[in-house]
């Protein structure tokens, strides 16, 4: 077979991935166009079409999804061989491509960062931070974390510090006013800020006593899915918060912040550390899954 002919099948193989012209030549490190043209040379070689395309999607025939289906086995092996050399290698290199959530990232990752790429200065730590739900695999990431949802098939977990909890906090001006509840029932008669998924969800606050468990729907007067947004807020007195408790700890520690309800808010799951199953673990995905894992 030509460098071509792999070449051309290789391209194909990106964009039948990706479902898109340009994102495959950002993997490939070439312009949408040269994806293309080398995708249309293969078909025009075959002499049959491999993909759909308009304007605004990519999609596969059914030449195409036999081909590819054929051609992914394949790949993935070549690109096992190409990552096993990383072990015959004294220490990690290149760039590994981390996403967690932005809510949870400096108290995650920000420990971490500075021991590692210490002890591997050729490894490049490429972290992107978003609350937002993302295919690590569709969007070209080597790991990501997540807080104890369930992953889909072919995902690897391994179990990661810290072990986070959601805590409800108020400022000492807020108490005084308003008193401290007790139970979550108390809540009622508080003024309670609103948590947001990225979607504009508003999610409850969650409680457990006992194997008693309670969920509680904030009503109060702002809602964020930014838990600094939040703290600042409860500093400020205009109610209480439900945060992770490393988010709130600092002004917790200086005294801008009380905890209350202590004995209703229960550790969170594990935190995980995931990546996929069949990809060839690099060094420098090794050298990160190590400083992170419990």
């Amino acid at each position: 077979m030509r460098t071509t002919d792999l070449s051309e099948l290789a391209a194909f193989d990106a964009v039948a991935r990706h479902r898109s012209f340009r994102r495959a030549g950002e993997e490939r490190g070439v312009t949408a166009s040269a994806v293309s043209h080398a995708v249309s040379n293969l078909e025009a070689r075959m002499g049959i079409r491999l993909l759909n395309r308009t304007t605004r999607s990519v999609s596969l025939t059914d030449a195409g999804a036999m081909l590819l289906s054929r051609l992914s086995p394949a790949f993935d092996d070549i690109g096992a061989a190409v990552d096993g050399v990383n072990q015959f290698r004294d220490s990690p290199f290149g760039k590994v491509r981390i996403n967690i959530p932005n809510s949870i990232a400096p108290f995650v990752i920000g420990p971490v960062i500075g021991p590692l790429l210490a002890a591997n200065p050729n490894l490049e730590l490429e972290i992107v931070a978003t609350d937002r739900l993302v295919d690590i695999v569709d969007e070209g990431f080597d790991a990501g974390v997540r807080l104890g949802e369930s992953l889909s098939d072919g995902m690897t977990a391994v179990k990661i510090r810290p072990r986070l909890r959601l805590v409800v906090v108020g400022s000492p001006s807020y108490f005084e006013e308003r008193g401290t509840p007790r139970s979550p029932a108390d809540l009622e008669r508080h003024s309670c800020l609103q948590n947001l998924y990225p979607s504009g969800r508003r999610y409850a606050w969650a409680f457990e006593k006992n194997g008693k468990e309670i969920e509680f729907q904030p009503t109060g007067p702002l809602s964020s899915d930014d838990h600094e947004v939040l703290v600042e807020a409860a500093i400020g007195g205009l109610g209480l918060a439900y945060v992770w408790e490393e988010r709130a700890a600092r002004a917790i520690r200086d005294g801008a912040l009380v905890a209350c309800l202590d004995g209703w808010c229960q550790p969170e799951d594990w935190l995980h550390l995931y990546y996929p199953t069949r990809k060839y673990m690099s060094a420098g995905l090794r050298a990160l899954i190590q400083a992170m894992r419990v």
